[in-house]
């Protein structure tokens, strides 16, 4: 028989909602609060339907088994290591397969920035599917949500939840952005990590990689919001300034070592970016 809870070993936590309201209109919290958190395991019948949706966005994550989530007409297969990311008042319908039901872990959430996580995830604003990257990371996090609001749901408990909530959605965010292990982009990514004392044409690092220069700059654009040249530049500077601020060493010497022949050209290219000369820099206190 169909269930929405009730499955061996569960773990559940439900926010009183005069609480949550409270938590709403504080200058943490109202940014985003854990309303519901809880695991359940194996959880064999499991069915949700919300024709109407819920107040809040849904996060849900499979670490077992396979289910299912129905939106707009259309439903998927959810599998271990995806998270299903639900937005508020969105109808919706879930549950796991019979044969192999699924483990998962969940939160709800409410608070004025979660009408940019959408944006933010670029996964539009409907019912979104992603791959994780660090099942094991993601775990983490909400097993300690699911922990604090055992213990307690007192503002600093929910304050708590807020902060590692944010972290779990910030790293699904970061995750998405940055180019996975061994993919044309990362390698190039890295290649220019480990070069940042020359100067690297954008057909010849596409060439390395297998791709076009056309194909690697869109790439780069859409992970980084600029260019090959930009990045390296980047990379360049960073560089420059972290030996601007660990060692003695002259201007011209940094300038060489960051691929610049012309010291002076190597100045002006770190005021633009700084407004601020590598001396100047160098002057200011830090720290």
């Amino acid at each position: 028989m169909p269930r929405m809870d009730g499955f061996e070993n569960q773990r559940l936590c439900v926010v009183p909602r005069p609480v949550v309201e409270t938590a709403l209109q504080s200058p943490i919290t109202r940014r985003m609060v854990v309303t519901d958190a809880g695991y359940f395991p194996e959880a064999r019948d499991h069915l949700r339907n919300r024709p109407q949706g819920a107040p809040e966005m849904i996060f849900m994550m499979c670490t077992q088994g396979t289910g299912w989530v129905e939106a707009g007409g259309e439903q998927v297969t959810v599998t271990p290591s995806t998270c299903v990311i639900v937005p508020a008042h969105t109808p919706h319908s879930y549950g796991s397969y019979e044969r192999h039901p699924w483990t998962i872990w969940w939160c709800h959430l409410r608070g004025s920035d979660l009408r940019d996580v959408p944006d933010l995830l670029g996964t539009g604003r409907g019912v979104a599917t992603i791959a994780l990257r660090s099942l094991e990371r993601a775990t983490a996090l909400l097993d300690e949500i699911v922990s604090i609001l055992e213990r307690g749901q007192t503002p600093p408990h929910l304050t708590a939840c807020s902060g590692l909530a944010w972290h779990l959605l910030t790293r699904i965010i970061v995750d998405r952005a940055l180019p996975e292990n061994g993919t044309p982009l990362e390698r190039a990514i890295r290649y220019l990590e480990e070069r940042t004392d020359t100067t690297i044409r954008v057909a010849e690092l596409a060439s390395l990689v297998g791709l076009s220069a056309s194909h690697l700059s869109a790439l780069f654009r859409q992970a980084t919001g600029g260019g090959v040249t930009a990045y390296h530049l980047a990379l360049k500077m960073s560089r420059a300034r972290a030996l601007l601020d660990t060692t003695r060493m002259p201007i011209g010497e940094i300038a060489r070592a960051v691929g610049y022949k012309d010291p002076l050209y190597f100045s002006r290219q770190f005021h633009k970016l700084h407004s601020l000369t590598p001396t100047d820099y160098r002057a200011q206190h830090k720290g």
